[in-house]
């Protein structure tokens, strides 16, 4: 008697003890692959071949490649076994048993990848080999999502074809582009760096880091346009200059951070957040450090002074000013608890981004107040800054 197709199934999983491989032959092929269920299956010696609405074909035999990929099938299946009613990862030893139906496919190198619809047409499957693309892959083609929790968006934009210009023509804005590729191994290497810089300049609006897939067919024109042949290819579009100027630096975070700093003015730490020179001004500086110093009844013309030069600079200095303003009658305890209480700010971080941004710029402002000039310290006689002024 012959066996429905769900009890077929059962029955090749069964025999290929836990896992959720389906291990097919010639004799079987027919009763699964163009019964309207799509398939991607995979041949060669030992290795899997998914099915989802669509089936995908690869032949792998015991080379090293192959050896590499079988695994990666393991977890697509593992990945797929809530819906088995609908996709299944199975396996066709063609360079064994199943070495007609590598013929039948013109398969003639290892690993060789098909993908099958559900009336049994194929087409070659061309993406990358990671869990990702292969998951990716299928739930374009069918619809049927994966039990693989879907890792965070990434913290910069993914930019294609449609909205390139829009944002790296931007003339109000320094982009950095990386070039990149699915199954580029040194392109995977580099994302956790790109990620972490990305999210470091999240409040640089002006400074801006994206990606675009320069292997995905559909942005094939951005590709020719600025000549990308390898990957990842990275390139800085500067406000002043849209033809792109080739990133020659180093991959790490420091390298990247470093590299934006000089090229957009900004003020970044590797660390996240700013500098400690971030907002500071060095004439005003000198004006902070000499009203710390004097005594009240000099300080007002001081503040006088910094109310002058603060004409020529503009909303930037008004935190000079506003701690001035604060300290003008002599309480110097406001410079001791204020520093206390946006240290205690910053330790926390809980506040947002652009928030701990400001509280960083007004801590190193205040900072400016209580320094002391670095010649006075080389010898451990510490002396006022107005000995010099």
């Amino acid at each position: 008697m012959k066996l429905s197709f769900s009890l077929f199934v059962t029955a090749l999983l069964t025999g290929a003890s836990a896992s959720n491989v389906l291990e097919l032959n010639p004799d079987t092929w027919d009763d699964v692959v163009g019964l309207g269920k799509p398939v991607l299956p995979l041949g060669g010696k030992d290795t899997p071949l998914i099915f989802i609405q669509s089936y995908l074909t690869t032949r792998i035999t015991l080379s090293g490649h192959c050896k590499n990929l079988a695994p990666t099938y393991e977890q697509v299946a593992d990945a797929y076994s809530h819906v088995k009613d609908k996709v299944f990862i199975a396996k066709v030893d063609a360079d064994g048993i199943g070495k007609e139906l590598g013929k039948k496919y013109g398969v003639t190198g290892f690993p060789t990848l098909k993908w099958f619809d559900g009336k049994g047409n194929y087409e070659p499957y061309e993406s990358g080999r990671d869990l990702d693309s292969f998951t990716s892959f299928i739930t374009g083609k069918t619809g049927v999502k994966s039990s693989i929790k879907p890792p965070p968006p990434p913290s910069y934009p993914i930019l294609d074809y449609s909205n390139f210009d829009e944002v790296v023509m931007d003339p109000k804005k320094d982009v950095l582009v990386t070039f990149t590729a699915p199954w580029c191994g040194h392109c995977k290497a580099m994302k956790p760096a790109y990620e972490k810089v990305a999210s470091i300049f999240e409040t640089e609006n002006n400074c801006i880091l994206v990606n675009v897939d320069a292997d995905d067919k559909k942005n094939e024109a951005i590709k020719t346009r600025f000549g990308i042949s390898g990957f990842p290819t990275i390139k800085f579009f500067p406000k002043d200059n849209k033809d792109g100027i080739a990133y020659e630096g180093g991959r790490s975070e420091a390298d990247f951070v470093d590299y934006l700093n000089e090229k957009c003015g900004t003020q970044r730490s590797v660390n996240g957040g700013l500098l400690d020179t971030a907002g500071r001004l060095a004439d005003f500086d000198v004006l902070a450090n000499k009203f710390f110093t004097a005594p009240a009844d000099l300080r007002d013309s001081i503040y006088k002074e910094a109310l002058t030069l603060s004409s020529t600079v503009g909303d930037v200095s008004k935190h000079y000013l506003r701690v001035m303003e604060k300290m003008v009658n002599g309480t110097e305890a406001y410079y001791e608890k204020e520093s206390k209480r946006l240290a205690s700010i910053l330790k926390k971080r809980t506040l947002a981004p652009a928030k701990l941004d400001e509280i960083k710029i007004k801590s190193n402002i205040l900072r400016s107040f209580g320094e002391k000039p670095v010649e006075d310290q080389n010898d451990g006689n510490i002396r006022r800054a107005t000995a010099e002024l």
